[in-house]
């Protein structure tokens, strides 16, 4: 499992995990931290037999947030009902207590996944409309410039390629996509392929009423980029 470069705290604190778990069914089950870091976290206390890469998620209190199973402690070893997790979204909140700043970790293939545009809790309406296929209604759990999460029962492979609709009011916003990463039976991960400019101002002007002010020029400078 490697050697870790970031600060880690030793933090005992009740959370619940749910996804699928190795055979494909469906789990929801209460589980304890052991050591928490900015971006991933260890568990004790798990049960479910999960496999590595796929993804979950966690509560804590009112937060939720996803996460990479990026090692399963080994049966019958001191680390037996253990996981380790990698947080997909690093920016949302998740802890109430203070963790220390992070510092780079080597080990950790999924770091790769850092976001360059910035996200936000949000909850509005999105129509998915696979192409060629069904169409659904879901409701956008976070929204960036890239891409969102929405949350919907209805099972969608990593590659569907979609056109979604992201409601803001009375208006709404049009984006061809394709689903990035999905945790069954709660949601899909949808990265924007294609969108039109005035597509993009909707959703950047309503960030930006999202965004708490030290923010706000990231999401002014990430339209720039696009335009």
């Amino acid at each position: 499992m490697g050697k870790r470069g970031e600060p880690r705290k030793e933090v005992q604190v009740p959370v619940r995990i749910f996804g699928t778990d190795r055979t494909g069914a469906v789990f929801s089950q209460k589980a304890v931290t052991v050591n928490i870091s900015r971006n991933g976290v260890e568990l004790a206390g798990v049960n479910s037999t999960l496999k590595v890469e796929e993804i979950i998620g966690l509560t804590y209190g009112p937060n939720r947030a996803h996460f990479r199973v990026k090692w399963v402690g080994a049966p019958g070893s001191p680390r037996a009902g253990h996981i380790g997790l990698l947080n997909v979204s690093p920016g949302k909140p998740l802890w109430d207590f203070p963790l220390s700043p992070s510092a780079p970790d080597p080990w950790q293939p999924g770091m790769n996944e850092r976001r360059k545009h910035p996200r936000y809790r949000c909850q509005n309406s999105i129509e998915i409309h696979i192409h060629n296929g069904p169409s659904f209604w879901g409701t956008v759990a976070d929204l960036s410039l890239g891409g969102c999460y929405a949350e919907l029962a209805i099972p969608m492979e990593v590659g569907t390629k979609v056109r979604v609709a992201i409601w803001f009011g009375e208006a709404k916003a049009w984006a061809e996509a394709e689903v990035a990463h999905r945790t069954p039976g709660f949601g899909v991960g949808i990265r924007f392929t294609q969108i039109a400019q005035m597509d993009l101002d909707l959703i950047g002007r309503y960030l930006e009423s999202l965004a708490p002010l030290a923010r706000k020029p990231l999401v002014a400078a990430a339209l720039r980029a696009h335009a």
